[in-house]
């Protein structure tokens, strides 16, 4: 089931929203002192392109370089990314069979906004539980 709904959600929003978080990552990996984020911009474009059957966890040895990253994050590429995953969910919510796409389009909202500091791990992986 899982990857029948990973190739619907490939075709409806993933494959558009993936290149989003490529082209974010690239612009990122320009300068070298946001290559990190440019990272965590391609680690979240492979997330979005088959997101089900893997959740996102916290990192327990994210510190402060994490959070201040995160704010940067933010302001640079983090809301136009969000702003994606929430026109896009409320585009898929219209039908009754893009439901579960739009709610996992929002799931995504949190990780596109802060990405330091969160590992994509497979949905039984025991950090995934209590995930962020």
């Amino acid at each position: 089931m899982r990857t029948l709904l990973n190739v619907i959600w490939l075709l409806f929003s993933g494959l558009w929203l993936a290149i989003g978080y490529a082209i974010a990552g690239v612009v990122c990996c320009v300068l070298i002192i946001t290559i990190p984020f440019g990272i965590a911009a391609f680690r979240i474009a492979m997330y979005t392109l088959w997101p089900f059957g893997y959740t996102v966890a916290r990192r327990r040895d994210a510190g402060a370089g994490s959070a201040i990253g995160n704010v940067i994050w933010v302001i640079v590429a983090g809301w136009w990314l969000a702003l994606g995953h929430l026109f896009t969910g409320i585009a898929l919510c219209v039908t009754i069979i893009g439901i579960p796409f739009g709610i996992a389009n929002f799931k995504l909202i949190p990780v596109s906004l802060l990405p330091l500091g969160r590992e994509i791990v497979p949905s039984g992986d025991p950090r995934s539980f209590g995930a962020a």
